[in-house]
C-alpha cells in the first residue's frame, strides 16, 4: 500500500542516482581535509599564540585540548545525530559552524574566548569525518568503494602530515591568526559543494524517539575526562597528581554507566549492538592500534628532530612530507587494485610494510641525517595507504547502510582514541626510557672503564690546549660535555625503543585479520534503487 512518504523517498533515491559519485565525493572531501588539518595545523603556533595572548605555553595548550574533547564528544554522537536531524543539514550546520567558529578563533583577543571557539569548532568539526565516510560507503556500490575510500584517505592520513608544514609557514610568514582564517575559503567552498551534491538516502528520517540525555551525559563525562587525561597526563605526571586521578576515576565512572545505559535502553544515541559482527569488532580493534601507530609516530619524529637535531618546527615538518608523499601515491592505486586483489592479502602486505619501516627507524644513532628518515618514511606511507583503505572498506561492509552512520562514527571514534594515547603513551615512554638509559651509561662512566676515561682525559686536554684553562677547569667542562653527550645517546636509544615497540605492534595485528570476512564484490541489497 503507498504512503504519502513513498514520493518523496523515491525522489531522494533518484537523487543520489542523478548525481555523479565523484562529485559527491569532492564535495565531503573538501570539509573533511579541512577538520583533520586542523587537529595538527595549530601545534606548531603554540608558542606565538601564548605569546600573542599573554599566556604560558601550557596554558595555551588547552588551544589543543578543548577542541580534541569537543570533537570526541560530537564523534560517537554523529550517527543519532544524522537521524534526528537529517544527514544533509547536520553537514550543512557542521560546515557552517566549523568555518564561522575558525574565523572566531582568529579574532580571540583572549586565550579563554580562543579556548571557547576552539570548543564549538571542535564540536562542529566532529561529525565530519563520520558523515563523509557513511556518505561515500552509500553512494559507491561495494566494488567501487576501494576507489572511494582510496581518495577519502588522502585527507585522513595527508592532512594531519600538511598540518604542521602549513601552520609552520602560516606563522611564520603571516600570522598564527592565519591558521584559522586559512579554513574560511575552504569552508565557504565545502558549503557551496555540500549544498548541490549532497542530499539524504531514502531511509534518512527525522526520529521522534524519546532523546537519550542520560547517554549523552554519560557519554561526554566519559569522552571529556579520557581525552583530558591522555592531554594533560605526561604534562601533570600521570598519577602523581591528583587532577589526573579524580579524571581517571570519572572516564571509568562515565564510560562504565554510558555502556551500561546504550545496552539497555530502548533508543541508545550509540548503539553498540553493531560490535556483535565480528568483522567490524575486528576492524574497529585494528583502526585503533593503526591510530595509535600512525600518530604516535607523527608526534615521535618531530619531536626528535627538533630536540636531538635542532631542526626548526618548520623544517621538521617538512622532513615528515615523504609520508604523506608515499600515501598520496599508493591510495589511489590501492583503491583500483581492491576491486581485483583480495583485499586482505593488500592489508597483511601493508602491516608488513608499516613494521619494516618501524624497524628501519629504530637504528638510529647521532649521526642521523634527513635521508635516513627519508627511505623508512616512503614506505610507511605506502604501507599505511595499504592498510588504511582495506581496513575501512572490510570493516565497513557487513554493516547495512541504515545503521552505517552510526557504525562510521564509532569507527573514527575509536580511531581518534588510538591517537590520543598514542601520542601520550609515546611521550611518557620515550622520557622514561631516557632516564633509564642515562642511568645505565653514567653507571659505566667509571676510573675502570678505560674508553669513558680516555674520552673524558681527550676532552679535558682539548680544552687546556684550546682555552688555556687549569686542570680543574678542564675536568669541570670535560665532564660536563662527557654528561651531554650521555644525555644525548641516551635520548636516541630511548627514541630506538619505540620504534622497536612500534614495529612490535604492527607485526601483532596479522593475526587479527584473519577474523575478518573478505568484502562483498557486488552490490545488491546495500544499494539503494
Amino acid at each position: 500500500m503507498a504512503t504519502a512518504s513513498q514520493p518523496i523517498e523515491r525522489g531522494a533515491a533518484r537523487a543520489w542516482n542523478e548525481v555523479n559519485p565523484w562529485l559527491v565525493a569532492i564535495a565531503v572531501m573538501t570539509s573533511t581535509f579541512m577538520e583533520v588539518l586542523d587537529t595538527t595545523v595549530v601545534n606548531v603556533s603554540l608558542p606565538h599564540i601564548a605569546g600573542s595572548l599573554s599566556a604560558t605555553t601550557d596554558e595555551a595548550t588547552w588551544a589543543l585540548t578543548s577542541y580534541l574533547v569537543a570533537n570526541a564528544i560530537i564523534l560517537p554522537m554523529t550517527g543519532w545525530l544524522a537521524n534526528f536531524f537529517g544527514r544533509k543539514r547536520l553537514l550543512l550546520f557542521s560546515v557552517v559552524g566549523f568555518t564561522a567558529s575558525s574565523f572566531l578563533c582568529g579574532l580571540a583577543p583572549t586565550l579563554p574566548l580562543l579556548i571557547i571557539f576552539r570548543c564549538i569548532q571542535g564540536a562542529c568539526g566532529g561529525g565530519l569525518q563520520p558523515l563523509s565516510q557513511a556518505i561515500l560507503m552509500e553512494v559507491f556500490p561495494p566494488q567501487d568503494r576501494g576507489k572511494a575510500m582510496g581518495f577519502w584517505g588522502l585527507g585522513i592520513v595527508v592532512a594531519p602530515m600538511l598540518g604542521p608544514v602549513l601552520g609552520g609557514w602560516l606563522t611564520d610568514s603571516y600570522s598564527w591568526r592565519w591558521v584559522f582564517y586559512i579554513n574560511v575559503p575552504i569552508g565557504i567552498l565545502a558549503v557551496f559543494l555540500t549544498s548541490i551534491f549532497v542530499f539524504d538516502p531514502a531511509y534518512i528520517k527525522r526520529s521522534t524517539a524519546k532523546i537519550d540525555f542520560w547517554g549523552m551525559g554519560y557519554l561526554a563525562l566519559g569522552i571529556a575526562c579520557l581525552q583530558i587525561v591522555l592531554d594533560k597526563g605526561q604534562e601533570d605526571d600521570w598519577f602523581s597528581s591528583n587532577f589526573i586521578r579524580t579524571l581517571c576515576v570519572l572516564t571509568i565512572i562515565g564510560l562504565t554507566a554510558f555502556i551500561i545505559r546504550e545496552l539497555t535502553t530502548e533508543h541508545p544515541v550509540v548503539d553498540l549492538s553493531v560490535f556483535k559482527i565480528r568483522t567490524y569488532a575486528t576492524g574497529v580493534f585494528l583502526m585503533t592500534v593503526l591510530g595509535f601507530v600512525l600518530y604516535g609516530s607523527t608526534v615521535l619524529i618531530p619531536l626528535l628532530l627538533q630536540t636531538l637535531l635542532g631542526y626548526p618546527a618548520l623544517q621538521a615538518g617538512i622532513a615528515m612530507l615523504p609520508r604523506g608523499l608515499g600515501s598520496f601515491v599508493a591510495m589511489p592505486v590501492v583503491g583500483a587494485l581492491l576491486a581485483k586483489v583480495k583485499a586482505h592479502y593488500l592489508l597483511v602486505c601493508g602491516v608488513l610494510l608499516g613494521a619494516f619501516a618501524m624497524w628501519r627507524l629504530s637504528h638510529l644513532t647521532m649521526d642521523v641525517g634527513y635521508w635516513n628518515f627519508f627511505g623508512a618514511l616512503i614506505w610507511q606511507g605506502v604501507g599505511m595507504g595499504l592498510i588504511f583503505i582495506p581496513l575501512t572498506t572490510i570493516t565497513n561492509d557487513p554493516i547495512p547502510l541504515e545503521r552505517m552512520g552510526n557504525a562510521t562514527s564509532i569507527f573514527n571514534l575509536m580511531r581518534n582514541i588510538g591517537a590520543s594515547i598514542g601520542i601520550s603513551m609515546v611521550q611518557t615512554i620515550q622520557t622514561r626510557h631516557a632516564q633509564i638509559h642515562v642511568n645505565t651509561l653514567t653507571a659505566n662512566v667509571t676510573p675502570s672503564n678505560l674508553q669513558a676515561q680516555g674520552l673524558v682525559n681527550g676532552v679535558k686536554s682539548m680544552m687546556m690546549a684550546q682555552g688555556g684553562a687549569d686542570a680543574a677547569t678542564a675536568q669541570r667542562m670535560a665532564n660536563g660535555m662527557v654528561e651531554n653527550i650521555i644525555r644525548q645517546q641516551a635520548a636516541i636509544m630511548s627514541f630506538n625503543d619505540i620504534f622497536w615497540l612500534l614495529a612490535i605492534m604492527f607485526l601483532a595485528m596479522l593475526p587479527f585479520i584473519l577474523l575478518m570476512r573478505p568484502p562483498r564484490k557486488k552490490a545488491g541489497a546495500v544499494m539503494m534503487h
